[in-house]
C-alpha cells in the first residue's frame, strides 16, 4: 500500500444508510436515507476539505507559500482543520473565535500549534470576522476567509458532489444540507444540479434564531458573497430541542455520534422521507458529537 500525507486522507467518505430511524411508512414507500459521514476526515469534520482547496489554490495563485501566517475567524471546527492543514504544510495559524467556543474546539486548535485570539461573546462570529479583517490588514497574515472566499464552496462542487453522484449511481433525488457558510450546499447544488437538475436541494437553518454550532440564520443581505439563492430549492428550520433529541436518537438507534447540525438534517431528511416516493434522500453529515460535550449540549 503507498504512503500518503495526513491530508491524502481528506475525503471519499462513505454513505451511512439509516436502518432504524426511518420509519415502515418510508421504507414502505422505498425511500432510502443516507447520510454522507464527513466525521471520517482526520481532523473529524467536512472543513477539511474546505481547508485543503483553500490552501492548496492560493498556494497556486501564488497568493501564499509554507512559512506564512493564515488567519481564520470561526466558531471551532474551520479552525482545528486550519491548524492541522497549517502543520502539515508547514504554515502559522491564527484562529479568532468568540470566546463561547467550546472548550474541546480550542484545545484541539492549540495542539495542533495554532494560536488562538478569543473575542467577546457578545460579538458573536461576526465580531470574530471583522476582528480577522483587522489583522490582515495590519499585515499579521493572511486571511483566507471562508464566509466569502469562493474556493469554499469549490472544494464541495470538484469532491463532495461528485463522491455523491457516484456513489449513488447517479439515483440521489434529494440532497439535505445544514446552512452555515453556505459553502457546501452551494458547491454540492453547482455539481448535482448540472447532473440533474431534478435533484430537489434543501437547506437546513436554525429555527426561533437558536444557536446551532455550525449552522446560521442568515439575514439575506448577511449572507456570504457567494451564496446564491436559485441553488437552494427550500429552506427548513429546526430547533435546537429538536436537533438534540435526534442526536441522541441517532446514536442509540443507529450507532451514529455526530453533531446539532447534522443531527437536523437527519431530521429534515428524515420528515421528508414520510412525503415521498422511491426516493434516494442524502443528507450531510459533518462532524463528531464527541466535541460538543463541554457546550453541554447532550443532556443524558
Amino acid at each position: 500500500m503507498p504512503y500518503t500525507t495526513i491530508e491524502g486522507t481528506i475525503g471519499s467518505t462513505p454513505l451511512v444508510e439509516l436502518l432504524r430511524s426511518t420509519s415502515e411508512n418510508a421504507k414502505s414507500r422505498r425511500n432510502l436515507v443516507l447520510g454522507k459521514w464527513e466525521c471520517g476526515n482526520p481532523s473529524g469534520s467536512i472543513k477539511d476539505r474546505v481547508l485543503k482547496t483553500m490552501i492548496r489554490h492560493a498556494e497556486e495563485r501564488g497568493e501564499i507559500r509554507p512559512g506564512d501566517t493564515l488567519i481564520e475567524a470561526t466558531g471551532g471546527n474551520t479552525g482545528i482543520s486550519l491548524a492541522m492543514m497549517a502543520a502539515a504544510r508547514g504554515y502559522r495559524a491564527i484562529v479568532v473565535m468568540p470566546e463561547s467556543a467550546n472548550y474541546f474546539k480550542q484545545q484541539s486548535i492549540a495542539v495542533y500549534g495554532a494560536k488562538i485570539v478569543l473575542t467577546p461573546k457578545s460579538g458573536g462570529i461576526e465580531y470574530a470576522r471583522d476582528l480577522a479583517e483587522q489583522m490582515a490588514a495590519a499585515g499579521e497574515g493572511v486571511l483566507l476567509d471562508q464566509f466569502n472566499n469562493p474556493d469554499n464552496p469549490l472544494s464541495h462542487y470538484e469532491t463532495t458532489g461528485p463522491e455523491i453522484w457516484s456513489a449513488t449511481k447517479g439515483k440521489i433525488t434529494h440532497f439535505v444540507c445544514p446552512m452555515g457558510t453556505t459553502g457546501t450546499i452551494m458547491g454540492v447544488s453547482r455539481f448535482l444540479k448540472e447532473k440533474n437538475k431534478k435533484i430537489r436541494i434543501i437547506g437546513v437553518e436554525p429555527a426561533n434564531r437558536d444557536h446551532i454550532t455550525g449552522m446560521y440564520h442568515w439575514q439575506e443581505n448577511q449572507r456570504p458573497r457567494f451564496y446564491e439563492k436559485k441553488r437552494v430549492d427550500q429552506i427548513e428550520e429546526i430547533s435546537q430541542a429538536c436537533a438534540e433529541y435526534r442526536a441522541r436518537k441517532m446514536a442509540s438507534e443507529e450507532g451514529i455520534f455526530c453533531g446539532l447540525s447534522s443531527a437536523c438534517a437527519c431530521e429534515v431528511a428524515l420528515n421528508l422521507s414520510e412525503t415521498v416516493d422511491q426516493a434516494v434522500i442524502v443528507f450531510m453529515m459533518a462532524d463528531r458529537g464527541n466535541k460538543y460535550f463541554s457546550s453541554g449540549f447532550f443532556p443524558f
